[in-house]
């Protein structure tokens, strides 16, 4: 971070490319995205701080890849999982069957949520918000749908409050390799959430935030 501002926060000029190139790219490394994500200790110790934060009984978790959060806290709520990759949401039915956990899982967009308004306490988003090319119609869409007073848990990569040289390069580099990231305390407050913001991992680069829809926080 320079001068408390995140660095090139423009958002994709060629959104459908955008998208439809990340696509891609999973479609061709899903088998060895979901082994890295099962081998990898602190990227499962990064997803797991979300879980004692859901509040359900209806939880959705967006962009859910394959499921491995998902067989962590499924049994406890009726969940829901909108992910936009039709081979990671295969991998990730056949997770959640060996884990013997069951949710309703679809392939669908961040953009355009196949849920009612105000029809869900918690909305789970994990590595997964810097990837969309359009981030104020994906955080619109997520609070549509939840209640007031819901909660958004969003686990992502940002710049260390601090500054500190490791971490700025750990953003740096998620960043050259083409994702957004954005101040997303502005994004919170715009969009009428209050916000906590804790640093969980990568020397300050990974965020856990918890954002209640016209709460307190």
């Amino acid at each position: 971070m320079a001068n408390g501002k995140i660095r090139h926060p423009k958002e994709p000029r060629d959104e459908k490319g955008f998208t439809e190139f990340r696509d891609r790219l999973y479609t061709r490394f899903a088998v060895l995205y979901d082994l890295a994500v099962k081998a990898l200790p602190f990227w499962r110790r990064w997803l797991g701080r979300a879980i004692p934060h859901v509040r359900g009984p209806r939880v959705l978790e967006v962009s859910f890849g394959t499921a491995y959060l998902l067989t962590r806290y499924a049994c406890d709520f009726d969940i829901h999982g909108v992910d936009y990759n039709q081979k990671l949401v295969k991998i990730a039915r056949k997770n959640l069957s060996q884990a013997g956990v069951s949710a309703h899982l679809k392939q669908g967009n961040v953009e355009s949520l196949p849920y009612e308004d105000e029809s869900l306490d918690s909305v789970v988003n994990t590595m997964a918000f810097s990837g969309y090319p359009d981030g104020a119609k994906a955080i619109l869409e997520m609070r549509r749908v939840l209640k007031e007073g819901g909660r958004l848990i969003l686990i992502d990569v940002n710049y260390p409050s601090d500054g500190n040289r490791l971490g700025t390069i750990l953003a740096d580099v998620w960043r050259l390799s083409g994702d957004v990231i954005r101040d997303m305390g502005e994004f919170f407050c715009d969009y009428g959430f209050a916000y906590s913001d804790e640093e969980i991992g990568g020397f300050g680069s990974v965020h856990l935030y918890i954002a209640t829809k016209g709460g307190d926080g």
